[in-house]
């Protein structure tokens, strides 16, 4: 008798344990089970060079979602940027998004710029003025071959 009680404890202590680590895997994760408390909108950049799903997305250094994917356009062949905004936060249809660098290591994050307009982004709605990353390698071959 005494051996199935320690069996049932060590099961359910086991069984807890590994409710644990699923929760803190998830968490730590960041996914998302169930409904999300954001929405979708796109930007379209002339080139997305370093930029990755998952990369914060800042107003005045502060984030407010983050990059859901970073596909190619293929009537344009711009690079389409899919963006995760938190439902709180209400974009202006005349907002701006840049392509930033972080740190030293180079991390690209998208910068949002709010603009005066009243008119509100809806879901699936387009950022329209955009500013793609600053290329350092191509301004020092036009420094190093005469095109500056």
């Amino acid at each position: 008798m005494k051996a199935y009680n320690k069996e049932t404890a060590v099961g359910i202590f086991v069984l807890i344990c590994l409710l644990c680590v699923g929760y803190l895997t998830i968490q730590l994760g960041k996914m998302q089970l169930g409904s999300s408390n954001t929405y979708k909108v796109y930007a379209i950049f002339e080139s997305a060079t370093g930029l990755r799903a998952g990369a914060a997305v800042e107003i005045a250094g502060v984030p407010v979602g983050k990059v859901a994917s970073v596909t190619l356009d293929q009537d344009q062949y711009l690079a389409q940027v899919a963006l995760e905004i938190e439902n709180d936060v209400q974009l202006s249809d005349d907002i701006i998004a840049s392509i930033k660098t972080s740190g030293l290591i180079g991390d690209k994050y998208i910068k949002l710029t709010p603009g005066g307009s009243e008119d509100y982004l809806e879901e699936g709605s387009e950022i329209t003025d955009t500013e793609s990353a600053v290329d350092i390698e191509e301004l020092i071959s036009k420094y190093v071959f005469g095109g500056v």
